[in-house]
């Protein structure tokens, strides 16, 4: 079986072929960053990274383009509220933003583009759709996008523009035009407002043209993916569309991938209902990061994923679970022969992992195959029929599950304590599990092993005293040991 995937597009999913053999061409849409990310946003960011990592691990190559939105009519009011500039109000922002992703683990992308640095390729592109007679300037010195030039519109989002009366209501915004479906491509400034100098004139861009200028410029007229949530369908990437193939005259994207909302404890995520959360909040509360990133992947990208605490501490236990599975399979002390059992057991395994992720990107499917080997592996080992080359090879199976999943360790350190300085600043409590996580990255495997060493030492010589403080050390670090006939475990709490 190939990789398949559901075209937004189409409506169906389809064979997923690129336009070049190996080499993968991805736009996908970043944060606006006039604040922190939303577990809503980070649900379609870690959805795209597992497909970027699955591609990769299937063969691919990426050219994978995305974009930081750091100039929109909500960045230029927030900034001139606060008398700074715009690139100073997005700075923090953006940080955070990389932060967050370094936390859950999310691969960079091969480019990142911020809109504001390319203000006057966009200029250029509007200029090309007004000679096309796409584009019109308003008396204001405006410009705005003809919808009725264009009769594919529509065509991504499934709505009707045909029929639609003059007037109705499709773009909301503050300027004149000749038909109130047109949608802006260039604002002229107000009065203390931020803007640019271009050909076209003084002004700055709408949200929709940084987009098309920014994925033909990096991965030319065609695009063999582009991704986003889906509350980008409409309008956002319909003018994309609308945008890009009157100026190119070619398909602008082969496939659109689209990542549904979640709810939160059964609802709509929302300040009034006291159900917001940033990343940051649950980071603060203690939880884990790859907690977080298990649960988000749990549930099959084009369905609504419920995401409620109970979950997330299930996540927790799901992926300690793995983890412990993963430490004994690699300080167990096995025969040196294998079975036939657990070598077809880990074949069935990865062709079923395959098989998931090549169906969609089915997650659950993905997941339910790696417990169904955890399960009967320990069972193996649990009745001694378990062997060192067959612990090799499932562990070859889990490494590969985790390049796409990537939930057996936690994420970067150095961003968490970020968190934590960003919290003691705006005076955020910080929770005693969170204490806890960054006193236990604090203190390198290595010297773990070496503190092991010293209380095996100290037992060796009688030194009983010695040995149970290295142990109350450890304790207070979140490291736990367990003596075992083979050895100490340890493990991180």
């Amino acid at each position: 079986m190939s990789l398949h995937l559901h075209n937004t597009l189409s409506g169906k999913l389809e064979e997923f072929r690129p336009q070049e053999e190996k080499l993968v061409r991805m736009y996908s849409c970043g944060p606006t960053v006039y604040d922190y990310g939303h577990i809503g946003n980070f649900r379609t960011f870690v959805a795209v990274d597992l497909l970027r990592r699955f591609l990769r691990q299937t063969g691919y190559q990426l050219q994978h383009v995305m974009n930081i939105t750091d100039v929109d009519d909500k960045i230029i009011r927030n900034a001139a509220a606060q008398g700074v500039g715009v690139r100073e109000y997005t700075e923090k922002y953006e940080k955070a933003f990389f932060e967050d992703s370094a936390m859950l683990g999310l691969e960079h992308p091969e480019r990142i583009a911020r809109a504001t640095e390319h203000i006057q390729q966009m200029a250029k592109f509007i200029a090309e759709l007004e000679k096309k007679g796409y584009a019109y300037r308003t008396e204001d010195g405006s410009f705005y996008y003809r919808i009725a030039k264009f009769p594919a519109y529509g065509k991504l989002s499934k709505k009707d523009f045909a029929g639609m009366e003059v007037g109705a209501r499709v773009d909301v915004d503050e300027y004149e035009k000749d038909d109130a479906r047109d949608f802006a491509l260039w604002k002229s400034p107000k009065a203390g407002e931020a803007h640019w100098e271009t050909s076209i004139g003084s002004g700055r861009p709408g949200w929709h043209i940084e987009c098309s200028v920014m994925a033909m410029e990096y991965l030319g007229s065609t695009l063999d993916v582009h991704a986003g949530g889906e509350d980008l369908i409409f309008p956002h990437h319909e003018n994309e569309i609308a945008q890009s193939e009157a100026l190119s005259g070619k398909v602008f994207s082969r496939l659109w991938f689209h990542v549904r909302f979640l709810l939160v404890e059964g609802q709509k995520m929302s300040k009034s209902l006291g159900n917001f959360f940033t990343l940051r909040d649950l980071i603060l509360k203690g939880h884990k990061p790859s907690s977080i990133r298990y649960l988000l992947t749990s549930v099959p990208y084009r369905k609504q994923l419920n995401f409620t605490f109970d979950g997330l501490r299930q996540a927790a236990a799901s992926v300690e679970r793995l983890r412990q599975f993963r430490e004994r399979l690699e300080k167990g002390s096995w025969h040196t022969d294998a079975t036939a059992a657990m070598a077809g057991l880990a074949q069935a395994t990865e062709e079923r992992f395959t098989a998931a992720l090549e169906d969609d990107l089915n997650t659950a499917e993905a997941l339910g195959a790696i417990f169904e080997m955890l399960r009967q592996a320990n069972a193996a080992a649990d009745q001694g029929e378990l062997r060192q080359q067959d612990a090799s090879r499932l562990l070859q199976v889990l490494r590969k599950f985790d390049e796409v999943f990537d939930v057996l360790s936690d994420g970067d350190a150095k961003s968490m304590r970020f968190v934590a300085e960003w919290a003691k600043a705006n005076g955020r409590e910080i929770s005693r599990e969170l204490s806890l996580q960054l006193r236990e990255q604090a203190i390198p495997d290595a010297e773990i092993e070496a503190l092991i060493a010293e209380r095996n030492a100290a037992k060796h010589s009688r030194d009983f005293r010695r040995a149970d403080a290295i142990r109350q050390q450890l304790a207070e670090k979140g490291i736990l040991l367990e003596d075992t006939k083979h050895g100490v475990r340890w493990k991180r709490k």
